[in-house]
């Protein structure tokens, strides 16, 4: 949620000619984040998102509306498409697709409690199972092949110490079988700044631009690598415990779940310790945009392998 492409009050009132939502009364570029350009569209009686798709070509995105679209309808907390006057919701904006959605209420928090844990992971069940019946399938961006070709790019920017650890990762993830778990649709990217609460209640999820077809244990990873984590890296062992608790309660694991747990945290460290490598290295150029710590999931990273061979 970054502002890679800039828009003017005026540009955006025009667009919005199209729309059927009142007058535009201020526009607010969103800098946190890193991969789309984020505005708030601000009118009289309400508050939207509207986001310009850097990477995304406009056939890739319709799966992100319907999905949203049908998560909506099966009660999961989430933005909802915003159709123009003809029933479109997917536009083009200064030459790149656009889509507005409606604001959620509530802010993220940087120091979730146990009990927002809780409430996340619970969430994050209930949308698992209500992504069961949908029927457009999206393959993971961000799998194997992305893996591999990020690690290559960022190899020769490492010391020798981190070009070990990603050899050694890679290699490991290479070997491993995750086709046998249960696949459906994950949010892949659920961490503590794409959730908003409103007070203690749950405001929603939000970001779903890498939500695809993958595996669930694997998005429950994503997300207790950043709600249940300490500041070195390792777990806080009391948020874990609670939120697979409460993840469970809904969806429990299957015994393949259970025995590829610690790989899929690996997995998941592993996934966005190369994503933020290449963003600190290649930096897009933005008006309003920052790269997060790469350092932050090294250091994930090399705790969950540690806690894996503590248990083996």
């Amino acid at each position: 949620m970054s502002v890679f492409t800039t828009l003017t009050l005026d540009e955006v009132r025009v667009w919005l000619r199209e729309f059927a939502i009142g007058e535009i009364v201020d526009l607010r570029g969103i800098a946190a984040g890193i991969t789309n350009t984020n505005y708030f569209v601000i009118t009289a009686n309400a508050r939207y998102v509207l986001t310009v798709f850097e990477k995304n070509k406009l056939e890739e995105l319709p799966y992100f509306v319907d999905l949203m679209t049908h998560l909506a309808k099966h009660g999961v907390p989430c933005p909802a498409p915003i159709a123009d006057k003809n029933g479109l919701a997917l536009h083009v904006l200064k030459g790149k697709p656009a889509l507005m959605v409606s604001c959620l209420k509530g802010s993220d928090t940087a120091t979730p409690t146990v009990a927002q844990c809780a409430l996340v992971a619970k969430t994050l069940a209930q949308m698992h199972i209500a992504g069961r019946d949908f029927t457009r399938k999206s393959h993971n961006q961000l799998g194997a092949d992305w893996r591999n070709v990020t690690a290559q790019q960022v190899m020769p920017k490492l010391s020798s110490d981190e070009q070990t650890l990603l050899k050694v990762e890679l290699d490991f993830q290479e070997k491993l079988n995750l086709a046998d778990l249960p696949h459906s649709v994950i949010h892949g990217d659920l961490f503590r700044d794409n959730v908003l609460f409103d007070g203690e209640k749950l405001g929603g999820f939000i970001d779903f631009y890498y939500a695809c077809d993958d595996s669930l244990a694997y998005d429950v990873a994503i997300a207790a690598n950043d709600w249940c984590v300490l500041e070195n890296g390792s777990f806080d062992d009391e948020k874990l415990k609670v939120f697979l608790g409460a993840y469970q309660a809904v969806r429990p694991f299957t015994e393949a779940e259970c025995l590829s747990w610690y790989a899929l945290l690996r997995n998941a460290a592993l996934r966005f310790w190369l994503s933020r490598l290449f963003d600190f290295y290649y930096p897009a150029e933005g008006e309003l945009t920052y790269a997060k710590d790469p350092n932050h999931f090294k250091r994930i990273l090399q705790h969950r392998i540690k806690l894996q061979q503590q248990l083996h």
